[in-house]
């Protein structure tokens, strides 16, 4: 189900793809694709829970949606049961796994989720993983819904389709690293190191929305990179109460021209968005050294911010006597630009003698990465990543980063 602006399901919306995807799957997306195991997979929201499942890459039919009884634990652990049990009954065997993305605060490895604000049902702790697993009789696998993006798109969508489209330029670099965000109601993350999910010591790599803001010493960034950010600034700029301004589908189209509004409070609610996102990606980058994919409702008012983003990650810093230093030691390319996305893939090395012999090697004085939008669209990425992620660990593949790989309930 495809997401608006701010989160809620758009209306017969789907995001343009600016490169043609058939066929176009990275190895692992290849061998996902063909794999007839069943995996049953949910979307928790805090007004309703949509329950599917997944085989060879893909839903096997529409979700069916219940409403999720956020202010009831035991209402809504039953409707996770009625959810998964319905969803088993229309599958044609037995599947193999559970798998899903579920919000956090949690011990995912574990399947402990802790207090959550728009589930208030989940407080002090619930073993949901371990209590699907006795149920079900099957491995259960939830994780943050940004690694499973991210995941998702390094398995199947941005990163293997730009490993391609550069050796298609004939160029001899390869992304092998993703890191990535959604930005909607919250600002989510996710890494993925040569197909190998980073989690952490304690499962919780990546939380980047509680970063400092650059905008205030003692805020957030999500407070900056998110759908309220919007709504605030523009508030703030056309002179209006916080609660009358509009939502950020509606101020997308109000800078569109295909509304009426405030047209320069959305232009500059869209700048400062993208100015505090180039803060947050250049902070990550300079960890990561990887592609960027970005993703979430906000995502489809690229238009609006990416090119601002971009700019601010390749801007520059001063040392304490004044000298100029680069932001980041790479420069980043917005890849949904045709001109930048040009220049990220036919850069070319220069080749440098080896002393004392005739040899020459190549070498990219320009260090370069990519920043992009998502290719498969946020909410299959997720569930992608999902069905990824569980195939991957009943098969002994599964490589994270910083964390021991486990079912639910502690079992290997």
């Amino acid at each position: 189900m495809m997401r608006s602006l701010n989160g809620e399901p758009f209306a017969g919306e789907a995001r343009t793809r600016s490169r043609p995807l058939a066929g176009e799957t990275g190895h692992s997306g290849e061998i996902i694709d063909n794999d007839e195991r069943m995996v049953l997979t949910m979307d928790a929201g805090g007004t309703e829970i949509a329950f599917s499942a997944m085989a060879r890459g893909k839903a096997l039919f529409e979700p069916i949606c219940l409403p999720s009884r956020a202010d009831d634990l035991q209402a809504c652990l039953q409707t996770i049961v009625d959810g998964l049990t319905s969803t088993r009954k229309r599958l044609p065997g037995a599947p193999a796994a559970i798998s899903f993305a579920f919000p956090g605060p949690a011990d995912y490895p574990a399947g402990i989720i802790g207090d959550l604000p728009n589930l208030p049902a989940f407080r002090g702790g619930v073993p949901l993983g371990p209590m699907l697993q006795q149920h079900f009789g099957i491995p259960v696998f939830i994780n943050n819904d940004g690694d499973l993006f991210v995941y998702g798109e390094a398995m199947s969508g941005l990163l293997p389709i730009t490993a391609r489209a550069l050796q298609a330029e004939a160029s001899s670099r390869r992304p092998c690293n993703l890191f990535g965000v959604t930005i909607g109601t919250g600002l989510g993350a996710g890494l993925v190191c040569r197909e190998k999910l980073y989690l952490g010591d304690n499962g919780a790599g990546m939380e980047i929305w509680s970063t400092r803001s650059h905008l205030n010493e003692d805020g957030i960034v999500e407070d900056s990179v998110s759908a309220r950010a919007l709504r605030r600034v523009y508030a703030a700029e056309a002179g209006i109460a916080l609660q009358d301004a509009p939502d950020p589908q509606q101020i997308s189209a109000i800078l569109d021209g295909t509304m009426p509004g405030h047209r320069l409070a959305a232009s500059r609610a869209f700048t400062a968005l993208g100015n505090s996102l180039g803060e947050c990606l250049a902070d990550a980058v300079c960890l990561t050294d990887s592609l960027v994919v970005i993703g979430g409702g906000i995502s489809l008012a690229h238009r609006h911010f990416l090119d601002t983003a971009v700019a601010r990650m390749n801007g520059d810093l001063k040392t304490m006597e004044g000298r100029s230093v680069r932001r980041m030691e790479v420069t980043a390319y917005n890849l949904e630009n045709a001109e930048q996305r040009a220049a990220f893939l036919s850069e070319k090395p220069r080749e440098l003698q080896v002393p004392g012999t005739d040899f020459t090697v190549p070498f990219f004085a320009n260090k370069s990465i990519g920043v992009g939008v998502s290719v498969l669209g946020t909410n299959e990425a997720v569930a992608l990543g999902a069905y990824s992620y569980a195939l991957h660990a009943l098969d002994g593949s599964l490589e994270q980063l910083g964390h021991n790989s486990r079912t639910c309930g502690g079992q290997s």
